[in-house]
């Protein structure tokens, strides 16, 4: 799958420029544990997984830069020394991210860049973040900018906050580069400390159902429950000493101060403080092997993103709850920002075709959509590919 997709970016590269390209492989992401809490400073719990984007690139000797989309067939040029916000969506990203470097002073001068992969689109795999740090990997290579992995996550979330105007937390692009092979990662998205804890089973594999919904009320309400996490941070430091955010908030205190929250903020505090301790308990069940304990902690942050975060909506809601009633699942939730992407379920091997089938069968019945269902595995960050 991968060596198709390098060889159908790299020939195509060598047709439009006629020479040889820089190639680089940038992974999409998943989360099993650790929705929202990112913009909190809290827990996350991601892997990379292999879904790619591949990027093609060279420098030019002027200040021009073009960059084709080679699965849209579609295509930018622009001059480095004027340049602006592009009407069309895409090309935001890459835009957003050679504006960060220029901002920094990096020496950036013109390029060449053609990119194309599969990772589903919609589906909440951060295909944005496979863009942003896909491109900048690349610049860095080319430009011999030195600038390390974890710089390079802070000037990707940058670029998606203030250019593209997504207010995301880094965790997308943090994984993005920081992938481990068969490991999911815990970050702490305060300090950014972060650890791996293996995820290698011969019995349990890692589903993606990608419920074929994307509905528009995702970006808004995504802003929406970060200004109220942010609300409720407001209202709580007035009686919590050094709360910063909700990250430093207990279920202690949350109940000792429920009183002070109307009954949204509320919820959404409720939430965040849970998927923070689930995160935990989910990283000692990866120690021990526990699929069944990581399981119920997945169903609980769904009921959790469903009635507390309340971004779920019924096609994932029905996703999850197809799985819930089949042996040989272990768990399931929605993943992503929400109201609509995917679901991430953990199921045994020796069902799978049939666990395939039956969502396939009961959510086409039930919505008159056919689902994606794809098995994934983890791999690494973004890299160099040796051709």
């Amino acid at each position: 799958m991968l060596r198709k997709l390098v060889t159908n970016i790299s020939g195509k590269f060598e047709l439009i420029f006629n020479e040889v390209p820089l190639l680089v492989e940038s992974p999409a992401r998943i989360n099993l544990l650790g929705e929202h809490t990112d913009y909190n400073d809290g827990l996350v719990l991601p892997a990379a997984i292999d879904r790619w984007i591949i990027f093609g690139v060279s420098k030019r000797e002027d200040r021009i830069v073009k960059i084709y989309a080679n699965d849209l067939n579609d295509d930018i040029q622009f001059n480095l020394d004027d340049f602006q916000y592009c009407d069309k969506e895409w090309p935001n990203y890459l835009i957003g991210v050679v504006f960060e470097l220029l901002k920094m002073n990096y020496s950036v001068s013109g390029f060449n860049c053609l990119f194309g992969g599969n990772i589903p689109q919609g589906a909440g795999l951060s295909s944005s973040a496979a863009i942003e740090c896909g491109l900048l990997f690349s610049l860095n290579e080319i430009f011999n900018f030195g600038i390390d992995k974890l710089e390079m996550a802070k000037i990707a979330q940058k670029a998606e906050n203030e250019f593209v105007g997504i207010r995301c937390g880094i965790m997308d692009q943090f994984t993005n580069l920081f992938g481990q092979e068969n490991c999911f990662v815990k970050l702490d998205c305060r300090s950014l400390e972060y650890e791996y804890y293996p995820f290698v089973s011969e019995d349990v594999s890692v589903v993606l159902c990608d419920s074929r919904i994307n509905h528009s009320l995702a970006s808004s309400e995504y802003n929406k429950r970060r200004e109220e996490c942010a609300e409720a941070v407001q209202i709580l430091r007035l009686y919590i000493d050094r709360l910063k955010s909700l990250r430093d908030l207990t279920p202690e205190s949350l109940q000792k101060f429920q009183h002070k929250l109307n009954k949204t903020l509320y919820k959404r505090c409720n939430f965040v403080v849970n998927e923070n301790i689930r995160v935990k308990e989910a990283c000692e069940d990866l120690l021990q092997h526990d699929f069944i304990a990581l399981g119920k902690e997945m169903f609980e942050t769904h009921a959790g993103l469903q009635k507390d975060y309340e971004v779920s909506c019924s096609e994932l809601d029905f996703l999850v709850q197809i799985s819930t009633g089949q042996k040989g699942v272990h768990g399931a939730r929605m993943m992503g920002g929400g109201f609509g992407g995917c679901t991430i379920n953990l199921v045994q091997k020796r069902i799978l075709n049939d666990f395939k089938s039956k969502i396939f069968e009961k959510y086409y019945a039930h919505t008159g959509k056919k689902a994606r269902i794809f098995e994934v595995s983890i791999v690494g960050g973004t890299s160099l590919i040796s051709v």
